[in-house]
């Protein structure tokens, strides 16, 4: 059931993948699977997995850039270290013309993420951007926060299960969450990619950004999920990233996606059941 929604285990079978997407009109974001490190030597394979990534996208000129989780560079392990792995990185990405979006992770990452974020925007760093999940009622006081940044913002509702005194548990009051920051974000002049399956959500967002120009926003998707919705926005003219991961990690990646976030279980059913449909 993984294979739809992940590469496969090797860089090969992600570049073969973004190919693939780049045909159809889409461009792709690639995800290094494997957040789940315990020392600063897994933290540096992972930080020398995505410089591979880089040369990859740069000498096959992929349309794809990185997504990356700082705790796969350490972010709970070693501040320090995943600073300058994260660094590091970004100035690799600069010379080679390419971009990187820091993933967004538990509640618990979010203060650290974002200082770094911050930190690196002081330091003239700018071909990076950031996550921000409608889910957390922190997210608007963010944006506020990081407003004079004008940051690249992929906006989602957010996955993982955070308790009601922190995050909205309402499907519905998390809409509307998303659409206020989406609104916030663009007002401020952010680029916003805008992350979600949601039907609802994916017309709201077409009526916001219908006077921007083809460049100043972007849908995103999951690898496998709802494709012939993507591929209809497409079609339509709107810019659309897919979501690519890949890496030996994939089964670990499955589970923790459904224990962080059980209601995938439901979007990743009825995309299979589609698929299934769609082959008879």
């Amino acid at each position: 059931m993984s294979a739809p929604y992940i590469a496969g285990p090797t860089l090969d079978d992600a570049r073969r993948t973004v190919l693939a997407l780049n045909g159809d009109g889409k461009c792709a974001t690639i995800d290094v699977l494997g957040e789940e490190i315990h020392a600063a030597d897994e933290a540096r394979a992972i930080a020398a997995a995505y410089g591979e990534v880089l040369a990859a996208i740069h000498d096959h000129e992929l349309d794809a850039n990185v997504s990356l989780k700082l705790t796969g560079l350490g972010l709970k392990l070693d501040l320090g270290l995943c600073h300058e792995l994260l660094a590091g990185l970004l100035r690799d990405a600069a010379a080679r013309g390419a971009f990187v979006r820091i993933d967004m992770e538990d509640a618990s990452c979010v203060d650290d993420t974002l200082g770094l974020y911050r930190e690196l925007r002081a330091a003239g760093i700018d071909n990076v951007g950031i996550v921000l999940q409608a889910y957390l009622k922190r997210t608007h006081h963010d944006i506020a926060d990081l407003r004079e940044l004008r940051p690249s913002v992929r906006l989602c509702k957010g996955i993982y299960v955070e308790p009601g005194s922190i995050a909205f548990t309402d499907a519905e009051v998390v809409r509307r969450s998303f659409v206020s920051c989406l609104d916030a974000l663009l007002d401020g002049g952010s680029r916003v990619a805008i992350a979600t399956h949601d039907e609802d959500l994916i017309t709201q967002s077409l009526e916001r950004v219908a006077s921007l120009p083809h460049g100043g926003y972007e849908f995103q998707m999951l690898l496998g999920v709802r494709e012939a919705r993507a591929t209809g926005l497409v079609a339509a003219g709107h810019p659309l990233r897919v979501y690519v991961p890949y890496g030996q990690r994939w089964y670990e990646y499955s589970l923790r996606r459904l224990q962080e976030n059980p209601q995938m279980a439901g979007v990743i059913a009825r995309a299979t059941v589609a698929r299934a449909i769609g082959r008879g």
